[in-house]
């Protein structure tokens, strides 16, 4: 199955994404992990976007559309794919049909004001990298795993989220209408227990 996830920033798509994936046997795709994992690989794709990454420029939408279509002609795509940041645009979408066209789309939708409280809530550990809420910690500034110092993360303050999610809805609003147009969007309630999301994602692609 090849699968796209949409979904703003706090809104659990990282770990939903690990576990469809998972179940699903096909590879979560993130275009982070993608960009890295080409760079290190010096693909050509790789190389050309690290000449504008160290210039400080934006990567043009024609290099990241080629990533996207090298990374998905591996053998590990070969029964589909979950992508995860990948399209931005309704350009990239359009180019995505013409080589591996997604058969759902999923979009996790969490309302902004639950999104900023998990996000300025959410501390990180020092020396473990564990992720935590302040809500679920008996001490704000101990890790209780390995009793490390927890942080905040910049883009977790309260004015980064909001550009954050402004840039997100921009972005986001034309593909979740594009998606829709073409019946393969399945609207998620973000806003439950994670076992729950999960359940309802299944269920959604069944």
């Amino acid at each position: 199955m090849k699968l796209i996830f949409l979904g703003p920033p706090g809104a659990g798509k990282g770990t939903q994404a690990t576990g469809v994936s998972s179940h699903l046997r096909v590879p979560h795709i993130s275009t982070g992990d993608m960009f890295r994992s080409a760079i290190k690989n010096q693909t050509p794709t790789g190389l050309e976007a690290k000449r504008y990454m160290d210039a400080g420029q934006l990567v043009p939408d024609s290099v990241v559309i080629a990533m996207v279509k090298e990374r998905l002609a591996m053998p590990d795509c070969e029964n589909g794919y979950l992508l995860d940041g990948f399209p931005r645009t309704v350009e990239q979408a359009e180019a995505l049909e013409k080589f591996a066209a997604p058969d759902a789309v999923v979009d996790i939708e969490v309302p902004d004001e639950m999104l900023v409280d998990r996000l300025t809530g959410r501390r990180v550990c020092a020396t473990c990298s564990g992720t935590f809420h302040i809500s679920k910690l008996a001490e704000e500034k101990l890790c209780p795993v390995c009793g490390g110092e927890l942080y905040q993360r910049d883009d977790d303050k309260p004015a980064t989220i909001s550009n954050r999610l402004n840039v997100y809805h921009e972005q986001t609003a034309p593909l979740i209408g594009y998606y829709a147009g073409l019946g393969r969007l399945k609207r998620i309630d973000g806003n439950a227990r994670p076992e729950d999301v999960f359940q309802n994602i299944l269920s959604s692609l069944e």
